[in-house]
């Protein structure tokens, strides 16, 4: 039995990258914008974050 398939069904809906403007070095969020980590496993390993920047 498959006890990720909860986890896996979640990180489907929420996605795994993001776009964020970059205006003047700072990010360009709103003003109730936020940026958000979410681990839904129970007993998740160590991750990595990976940003890449476009200019």
């Amino acid at each position: 039995m498959n006890y990720d398939m909860p986890a896996h069904l979640k990180s489907s809906v929420i996605g795994a990258e993001i776009t964020i403007p970059i205006t003047r070095h700072r990010l360009n969020l709103g003003t109730w914008q936020g940026i958000y980590f979410c681990e839904f496993r129970n007993y998740g390993g160590a991750r990595r974050l990976v940003l890449t920047i476009y200019s």
